[in-house]
């Protein structure tokens, strides 16, 4: 059985914020492309995020099917926490591209 680790969304924004720390760093003013696509930046912190989701979307459906088909060592327990990770992971995403549609929304309202 693979070892419990805890569950919570402050984990996976935990996790998801060190990306950002890189960013927490640097300078205002004019923003250069080649230094934004040599870091990876937001973009990647996004992507990355969304390619945990899904692995954890997908482990849970894989322990799902395994435990419906009475796999001896697949447990309830490992099961239910599985997809209450998947479920935060993906409550995490779906509160972050709302904040990012709100946000663009913002700029684009904007009087300039």
């Amino acid at each position: 059985m693979a070892p419990l680790q805890a569950i919570g969304a402050g984990n996976f924004l935990v996790e998801r914020s060190k990306g950002f720390e890189q960013l927490s760093g640097a300078k205002l003013g004019t923003p250069d492309r080649a230094a934004a696509t040599t870091d990876g930046g937001f973009i990647d912190a996004i992507g990355g995020a969304l390619d945990k989701v899904s692995q954890l979307q997908a482990n849970s459906s894989g322990l799902s099917k395994e435990f419906q088909m009475e796999n001896p060592d697949v447990g309830l327990e490992e099961t239910m926490i599985a997809m209450q990770k998947a479920s935060l992971g993906f409550q995490a995403a779906v509160q972050v591209r709302n904040k990012v549609v709100q946000a663009y929304n913002d700029i684009m309202n904007m009087n300039v």
